[in-house]
């Protein structure tokens, strides 16, 4: 077989650049560390790696929705801690407004107090989030979501009304999370009375006083007979409990607002219980004829704002014995209610936080999973990538011997010689 010199050299030059070729390629997957640097390297290891880059993609997308919705979580925590200390302070002035020694000007210095305590409240109902939002804000509010307005309803002539949209802000995470709280929820929608059913003394419908005259108060009453009272539908106007003291020993009749039927009767004794139809109530104190105290249906409708303008507007303008007592009892039962309402949202905001450890700890490893699943799609063994360098550059380095020796054994070079 003749082989000429013409193909002897093309051979020995086709072979030296596939060998540098091979040798740049290894050189290029040392210096950037990959063994797969285009598709066409590895198919199927760069769908591997392109597959675990959009996961590590999402979880860093996920964490970044976490840290802000840690951040509103934090910040509604401490907000609502603000809100617990402060109906605290607020409990403790009804409490000293019940000191029978008190004066009308010491209960009006107390009422005071209750405004500023209603100022900070209302402060921290509007606290910003500090990415232009309101942690209360609901669903959004481009304006502080709690703002005072007319309230014919109200003792004060005004009342605090939600200004945002209900609901939460969600992100796009892969589980759910907050970015903001139902302000609405939080504020405004503790259960009145003793969350089953409220008591109180008779008011006057146009200026909301007590029109009670005697040194007589109501309890917010328990529920005695849990079977009989939801078997008994509570009239849409409750029941009213009204005395006689024409005679002797003083009566009491419970008579129903709907039917004006009576529902129960007997002999009155101070601070003893008053029992019907599955409820329980007690009456301290002297009640006067014709005195009287209702039963009514709880409402999930009690605002925090409302319950101290109703304790406000008590301390300033009541000045009997009974009505100052039935001010400083019903305002505790309030406050008691919306500060029960305000701590479970703060345990389920405490929930979140704890959920969202977990959340973290499970995109951690999800994203070292794709890590490592990448990392194992398309990164070098260093290892043997530097020996197949040092093996490719010897059989380079052999091969350019081997040309230059071959390249002396031409016809032309021996006629030449």
């Amino acid at each position: 077989m003749r082989i000429s010199t013409a193909h002897n050299y093309d051979t020995s030059v086709e072979t030296l650049q596939k060998r540098q070729a091979d040798m740049s390629e290894s050189q290029m997957q040392l210096t950037s560390g990959k063994r797969v640097n285009r598709a066409s390297d590895d198919p199927i290891a760069a769908a591997r790696a392109e597959r675990a880059l959009a996961t590590i993609s999402n979880s860093d997308a996920n964490q970044r929705a976490l840290d802000a919705s840690r951040n509103v979580m934090t910040l509604t925590e401490s907000a609502l801690g603000d809100t617990v200390d402060l109906l605290q302070q607020a409990r403790e002035a009804l409490v000293a407004a019940g000191n029978g020694s008190y004066d009308g000007q010491q209960r009006d210095s107390l009422a005071k107090r209750l405004e500023e305590i209603r100022k900070q409240l209302m402060s921290v109902a509007n606290r910003p989030d500090g990415g232009g939002g309101y942690i209360f804000g609901g669903q959004g509010s481009e304006s502080p979501p709690f703002a005072d307005a007319p309230d014919s309803t109200n003792p004060l002539g005004h009342s605090v009304q939600f200004q945002g949209n209900g609901g939460e802000t969600m992100s796009a995470a892969t589980e759910a999370l907050s970015l903001t709280v139902d302000g609405g929820a939080t504020w405004l929608t503790a259960p009145s009375g003793n969350g089953m059913f409220v008591t109180s003394a008779a008011k006057n419908a146009s200026t909301g006083d007590y029109t009670n005259t005697g040194t007589a108060w109501i309890t917010p009453g328990t529920v005695a007979d849990p079977t009989t009272f939801m078997a008994t539908a509570m009239p849409a106007n409750g029941y009213a409990i009204t005395f006689d003291t024409t005679t002797t020993p003083t009566t009491y009749s419970v008579v129903d607002q709907d039917s004006s039927s009576t529902v129960s009767t007997g002999n009155y004794t101070s601070g003893q219980a008053i029992t019907f139809n599955g409820m329980s109530v007690t009456i301290s104190g002297t009640p006067a004829n014709g005195d009287s105290f209702l039963v009514k249906d709880s409402q999930y409708d009690l605002s925090v704002f409302d319950a101290l303008d109703k304790a406000i507007y008590g301390l300033q303008n009541e000045t009997t014995a009974g009505n100052v007592q039935q001010v400083v009892n019903t305002g505790m039962s309030d406050i008691d209610s919306v500060l029960s309402n305000i701590q479970t949202s703060r345990s389920k905001v405490g929930e979140a936080l704890n959920r969202m450890d977990g959340i973290e700890s499970r995109n951690s490893s999800l994203k070292l999973a794709a890590q490592t699943e990448r990392s194992n799609a398309e990164d070098l063994d260093m290892v043997d990538g530097i020996s197949n360098f040092q093996n490719q550059q010897s059989g380079y380095q052999a091969a350019l011997q081997s040309y230059a020796m071959i390249q002396k054994l031409s016809l032309f070079q021996y006629i030449n010689g």
